[in-house]
């Protein structure tokens, strides 16, 4: 079972709906990556990095990612939750910022 954390809820929204990719890697590691459209049409993505035990590694909200569809937000999303997984990228480090 995951423990949501702050960033999570604040992404939740049942009246919207979203797709998801899960995926579970060999040492238990966890991700998953939603996206939807927002109410008013923006492409929105969440990530989240869980350990084995179920507590976040890491989430991340992304309001907008201006001028992807929902699926190259999909690809985007995974591409960086396997990174972020794998130690390719440092988990520490602060949420990138996209110029609109």
């Amino acid at each position: 079972m995951r423990i949501r954390e702050d960033i999570y809820w604040q992404w939740a929204d049942a009246n919207l709906h979203s797709r998801c990719h899960d995926e579970a890697l060999s040492d238990g590691t966890s991700f998953d990556v939603q996206v939807r459209l927002s109410a008013q049409g923006a492409t929105q993505l969440f990530l989240g990095l869980y350990s084995r035990e179920g507590t976040a590694i890491r989430e991340e909200y992304y309001r907008q990612r201006p001028g992807e569809t929902m699926t190259r937000a999909m690809v985007w999303g995974v591409d960086r939750a396997r990174a972020l997984a794998v130690g390719a990228l440092d988990v520490a480090a602060p949420v990138p910022r996209r110029q609109a």
